[in-house]
């Protein structure tokens, strides 16, 4: 089974999800995410942010996300975390690529 690891922009947060299938949709300038992974919790200790996700995708056959908002794809050897990142400037060095209708800063 291959495991894809992708991060992506979503209202001003970073998303990174797992998934078995990804890739170019049929719609142009869009990235086709099937079959998400999430961890199968087996203690009774739980993920808020885990299940904030689960939650969100709960009966989504496919996401489409634009492709200037994915910021990386990885083939990974195991699952690891689903998350949501805050990008407030100060942790990460991650910033979106300009989309239309802004204007770089600076």
């Amino acid at each position: 089974m291959q495991i894809f690891r992708i991060l992506f922009h979503n209202n001003g947060k970073l998303y990174q999800l797992h998934a078995q299938q990804v890739s170019q949709a049929e719609i142009h300038g869009f990235v086709e995410i099937r079959d998400l992974l999430f961890e199968q919790h087996s203690s009774l200790v739980i993920d808020p942010g885990e299940e904030r996700l689960k939650d969100e995708f709960k009966g989504v056959a496919r996401i489409l996300v634009p492709m200037h908002a994915v910021v990386r794809i990885d083939q990974v050897e195991a699952q690891g975390q689903n998350k949501i990142l805050e990008l407030d400037g100060s942790l990460s060095n991650v910033m979106p690529f300009p989309g239309p209708g802004k204007e770089p800063k600076g």
